[in-house]
């Protein structure tokens, strides 16, 4: 499977609500929204905490399934070397988190490595938005 494809089936497969489909295309090793010094990490945003390893990615999922996502559309994916961007829209209310919503044009990033297993996943969003949202 090409890594465009991997990306593909990933959205596919959160639309159904089938986590262990995602989490078996990762590494062992992954690392989830490993930034330096984010603002949505120091405020303590739940669902922009860095994660490592298939089992902490895992908790990522549990933190999202109490998200109420309204609209979640995919604009565009690309794919260069070991990368691939995927441009979404995401809409979402937040119940379980103080009932913040917030709407925003983001950017996942994909890494893989030789095995075409993802090695790394960072989120570039407004994180203004998250943290409004969040109440923090």
């Amino acid at each position: 499977m090409s890594n465009l494809a991997a990306v593909q089936s990933i959205y596919e497969a959160f639309g159904k609500g089938d986590v262990p489909a995602i989490l078996d295309l990762l590494a062992d090793d992954v690392e989830w929204e490993a930034w330096e010094n984010n603002s949505s990490v120091n405020a303590g945003v739940p669902w922009m905490t860095p994660r490592h390893g298939k089992g902490e990615v895992g908790e990522f999922f549990a933190v999202a399934g109490q998200m109420k996502i309204t609209d979640l559309q995919v604009l565009s994916m690309m794919e260069g070397g070991n990368q691939v961007a995927v441009e979404f829209v995401l809409e979402t209310d937040l119940p379980t988190f103080g009932g913040g919503h917030y709407r925003d044009e983001e950017i996942h990033l994909w890494t893989f490595n030789d095995a075409g297993q993802i090695t790394r996943l960072r989120h570039y969003t407004d994180t203004a938005k998250h943290i409004a949202a969040y109440g923090r």
